[in-house]
């Protein structure tokens, strides 16, 4: 890159222009704002092209009087040069670490070379987004100032980025300058502090954190960071350091641009619990109205039954939602993780009041279930059978057939979610254990996969229900839905295999609807039905037409898998800390939410969803962050210009997890929390199971 001293200008920090972004970038003003404030500030100038400036200084002789102003008469006075481009620390965008920095620059010679270094940083750098404004030399600025020797550096956020919390501040400490922790090489001493300077939990970093950050200066470092929050109205990301004398310097300032949302105090508790096995992937409108709605008012009337929550807000609040497509249920609601406050709900009269009438009829019920549920079975399997062929049927009746299944998915869940309260498991014997005998017996018979599900429906219970065209179906007119062979399934296994078969039934009729839709309406798929939302399916049946806007709408995708358990922070899922001991091995949460993908090492052909696994966090790796599944690190800091850089990008990312790259082989399926720094594969201790439908799935 050709630097010629007469085609530019210098700006010091202490003039006018200094202050303005759109003439020297945001690094370098940004420290001219903060001088002007009177925050600690080394001295410098920044290189601009000539021209941009109406009071900078011009020629070559300008240059070299600033320059020898820092380096000293000799030029001995080691200087740093480093970028600051129009683009980076914004409020939109940090470009952490993308562009080029030079530390100990001794000498003229040393000292032109190190700027090209900068300026050819521009021209190598392009944007992360597709729709950021492209990075050219024409919109870098250079900022110099004398590089000081410091005793302690490290990074500081005004607020935790990483929990989401404004009343808390992060720090990141080392021995010597903040460079360390910025490249990613060294993790730091972390702390996060309150808004009165005391460590959160004590000081994690025992002794060597006192000997690192003490007491006073940790005060230095909270006024600090209060102070530029005034100046630049906002918590900021900073680099500091301490000389040797203990005086706090500060060495950069921007916006914290990408913050973890935080959950409302009381969100609901939310995972995946018992309804992953019936509903396991991502559903379409249409598929949530018909099977996770009535899935949730069956939970309800159970729960209202067993007397497990109150009635008010059990109708308040859905037992069954879904989130990013995926069916969740309210944790706390269902009884699976204990109660917010025990102690208040044991002496609350009003829920001893409700579990004494609920008591009574559970008492009854217990003796009477297996009969309702058996009347119930045999209802539903004379409904089935009692359907004719869905191409004989009216498109009035197709629309019966599957509100009505609606209505018997809905009695269903209630009574298997009441059977496996009270009756327990029976015999053990559960319809996809059946399936699995079945298709072991006829493996050998060259039947085909639609000819053995209508020779044994019992292998409904192996496939999750599905519109979206996941696998082939059967001849409706071929299949008759009589029970085959499950008649010594338990109670509740019985009613799960009857919910398959309804699904089904009206995956069948839809289809047919679907056809008959096309026929006057355009071409209309089954997977493009499947946009629909229930009351907008009966209004086209009805002859109203189909919605204006279908062609334009777009099936959700295969998204990943949500954490275990979580809260919802504006529609985002946040992974709900476990308590107790953390898991050995266990890593540093960095942000960026939750993911599950295949482990890359960066190198050959990159996986779907890729879990990038590094020694350290190179900013190098910038480039690769768009469409990462997760990032993981064996060592490195929170802080640094890498995870800020995928918190912006949303790549859960987990930092200082021991021996990751042996640990998490090329091809490993991972799941990676970036809240807390969980990283789990299939093959370790307490990694999320794969979900029941999809093992079975894979065995059909």
């Amino acid at each position: 890159m050709r630097f010629e001293t007469a085609e530019w200008a210098v700006v010091p920090l202490g003039t006018p222009s200094a202050v303005d972004a759109a003439i020297t970038g945001a690094k370098a003003a940004n420290l001219a704002r903060a001088a002007v404030a009177g925050l600690p500030v080394l001295p410098g100038f920044v290189l601009v092209p000539a021209g941009r400036a109406p009071d900078a200084l011009t020629g070559d002789e300008a240059l070299r009087g600033a320059w020898r102003t820092l380096a000293g008469g000799d030029g001995r006075q080691p200087l740093v040069v480093r970028s600051s481009s129009l683009y980076e620390d914004t409020e939109n965008s940090s470009m952490a670490g993308r562009f080029d920095s030079v530390l100990d620059v001794q000498g003229w010679d040393s000292f032109v070379s190190a700027v090209r270094t900068v300026l050819a940083s521009a021209r190598r750098v392009r944007p992360l987004r597709p729709a950021a404004q492209d990075v050219t030399a024409d919109g870098m600025a250079v900022l110099v100032q004398p590089m000081l020797t410091s005793a302690v550096g490290g990074v500081m956020f005004g607020a935790d980025p990483v929990e989401g919390r404004a009343d808390r501040i992060l720090v990141s400490a080392v021995r010597g300058g903040p460079d360390q922790l910025v490249d990613g090489s060294t993790p730091g001493v972390r702390y996060q502090l309150t808004r009165l300077a005391r460590p959160v939990g004590g000081d994690p970093a025992g002794r060597r954190g006192d000997r690192l950050l003490t007491r006073a200066r940790r005060h230095q470092l909270v006024n600090l960071a209060k102070s530029t929050e005034r100046v630049f109205g906002g918590p900021q990301d900073m680099e500091f350091g301490f000389d040797g004398d203990g005086r706090l310097w500060l060495f950069q300032s921007r916006p914290i641009t990408a913050m973890t949302p935080r959950p409302p105090r009381g969100a609901r508790l939310f995972g995946a619990g018992p309804v992953v096995e019936t509903l396991p992937g991502v559903l379409q409108p249409l598929e949530e109205d018909l099977w996770a709605v009535p899935m949730s008012h069956g939970l309800t009337v159970a729960l209202d039954i067993a007397g497990a929550a109150p009635r008010r807000r059990l109708r308040r609040l859905p037992v069954v939602t879904t989130v990013r497509g995926r069916a969740v249920a309210d944790l706390r609601l269902l009884g699976t993780v204990p109660p917010a406050h025990p102690f208040l709900d044991r002496i609350n009269t009003a829920n001893g009041a409700r579990r004494a009438a609920a008591a009574w009829r559970v008492g009854r019920l217990r003796s009477a279930l297996p009969l309702l549920a058996v009347d119930l079975m045999a209802d539903v399997d004379r409904a089935l059978a009692g359907f004719p062929p869905a191409g004989d049927m009216l498109s009035g009746r197709l629309l019966d057939a599957v509100a009505w299944g609606r209505q018997a998915l809905s009695a269903l869940h209630a009574q298997e979610s009441l059977a496996g309260a009270l009756l327990g498991t029976g015999s053990g014997a559960t319809a996809a254990g059946e399936a699995l005998a079945e298709l072991a017996e006829d493996r050998d018979r060259g039947l085909g996969h639609e000819e053995l599900i209508a020779l044994h429906p019992v292998l409904l219970a192996l496939l999750p229900p599905a519109l979206s065209g996941r696998r082939s179906l059967p001849d409706a007119g071929n299949v008759t839905f009589l029970p085959r062979g499950v008649d010594s399934l338990p109670v509740r296994e019985g009613l799960r295999l009857r919910i398959r078969w309804v699904q089904e039934m009206q995956v069948r009729m839809l289809a047919e609807l679907a056809r008959r839709l096309s026929a006057g309406q355009g071409a209309l798929s089954l997977s493009r039905l499947a946009l629909l939302r229930w009351d907008e399916l009966v209004r086209a049946a009805g002859g109203e037409g189909l919605p204006a806007d279908l062609v334009e709408r777009v099936p959700r995708p295969e998204s990943g898998a949500l954490p275990a358990v979580f809260r919802l922070a504006d529609g985002v899922p946040v992974a709900e800390k476990p308590s107790g001991a953390s898991v050995p091995g266990q890593g540093q949460g960095a942000g960026g939410g939750f993911g599950v993908g295949t482990a890359w090492d960066g190198r050959g052909e990159r996986p779907e969803r890729p879990v990038l696994i590094v020694e350290h966090l190179d900013p190098a790796l910038a480039s690769l962050l768009p469409g990462l599944a997760g990032l993981v690190a064996q060592t490195g800091s929170p802080l640094s210009h890498l995870a800020v850089l995928a918190r912006e990008h949303q790549v859960p990312t987990a930092v200082g997890v021991a021996e990751a790259i042996e640990r998490f082989p090329v091809g490993t399926t991972l799941a990676v929390d970036g809240g807390t720094g969980a990283v789990t594969s299939h093959d370790l201790p307490g990694a999320p199971a794969a979900p029941a439908a999809s093992r079975q799935e894979t065995a059909a």
